[in-house]
């Protein structure tokens, strides 16, 4: 088997002897040319070169933004084939929260799930997984989805777990932030700007709506998380679950919060915090379960992220489920 191993030298939980020690174990399995990531969008390139140079996988030592990048070029690459067609995924965790590994049932530390790897790969043991694509305009003002904005003016992404709306993407806004002054990307950090953002975002006008074809509007959200498997994210070792059906297998979730009062919030983290299987319970929440798309629509321009990554504001964004989209060795 021939690989592409995408490596991000500034991955968080890695260092330059525990990438090599790493990639001399992946090398003496599968006949394996390493990259380098050098830049924002440098994996996506690498990655969307990997099935007409004759890959059959393409693995990733990296975090959850090194991981989007590989599968959009992946899918990027090849749109309209099959998982079968496209270079198989291998991850190795690499990052600070390892949320898509770690939903693929990996181990978080990085030579353990590399162990975990390698017993698929001698075992040819695949699975075939669904991801979630986001399609909004490049301007903050772009045209409604209803209007049909030519191609040229929107911009789509696939995402691996999750996307968010207003609140949580404000927060991976003001973190992106902090690490770019020197902060490094604990949970720590996570958890105590997410605290500090509550009392300065607006709690007072709700700016999103839900529409779906052949249901009810929702109105009034003021934030929206939407999943492609569970969990949501991790604080530390806990895992933040607001959508605990959402999987793999299925269509997208959806979880809108239309109240960010101090006792509503506070209700509903002690509700997704830790092993809960059961849905949130609460009148002002808003849940969707194995949607094929949706649309969720803006009055204003709100904040916007797919799988951590801070994409801008925008005033709309349609969500699709791509079912059977890559096939990962786990």
């Amino acid at each position: 088997m021939r690989a592409l191993l995408l490596v991000n030298p500034k991955a968080t939980s890695t260092h330059r002897r525990t990438r090599d020690v790493l990639i001399r174990a992946l090398g003496a399995a599968v006949d394996l040319s390493v990259e380098e990531t050098a830049y924002r969008g440098h994996a996506t390139a690498l990655a969307a070169t990997a099935h007409a140079k004759g890959f059959d996988a393409v693995a990733v030592l990296g975090g959850d933004g090194t991981i989007n990048e590989t599968v959009n070029g992946l899918l990027d690459a090849r749109p309209a084939g099959g998982a079968s067609e496209r270079p198989a995924l291998i991850v190795i965790p690499g990052g600070s929260a390892n949320v898509f590994a770690r939903a693929l049932g990996l181990p978080n530390n990085p030579v353990e799930a590399t162990g975990a790897v390698l017993e698929a790969l001698r075992e040819g043991r695949r699975r075939t997984i669904g991801l979630g694509q986001a399609i909004w305009h490049d301007e903050v003002s772009g045209p409604d989805p209803g209007a049909d904005a030519p191609p040229d003016q929107q911009r789509s992404r696939y995402f691996t777990f999750c996307a968010g709306l207003g609140y949580d993407a404000e927060v991976i806004r003001a973190v992106e932030g902090l690490r770019s002054a020197g902060h490094r990307a604990l949970p720590a950090l996570y958890v105590n700007t997410t605290v500090r953002h509550f009392f300065v975002t607006d709690r007072r006008r709700p700016a999103l709506r839900l529409t779906r074809p052949g249901r009810p509007t929702e109105d009034g959200i003021f934030m929206a998380i939407v999943s492609n498997t569970s969990p949501w994210t991790y604080a530390g070792t806990r895992p933040i679950n607001p959508t605990p059906w959402a999987g793999f297998e299925t269509g997208l979730d959806m979880l809108g919060l239309r109240k960010m009062s101090l006792p509503v919030v506070l209700s509903f983290v002690r509700q997704i915090t830790g092993e809960h299987r059961g849905l949130p319970r609460g009148k002002h929440l808003v849940q969707i379960h194995d949607e094929a798309a949706f649309t969720l629509h803006a009055s204003r321009p709100v904040a916007f992220q797919l799988d951590g990554d801070y994409l801008g504001e925008h005033e709309w964004a349609i969500f699709r489920a791509i079912p059977d989209a890559l096939q990962v060795f786990v």
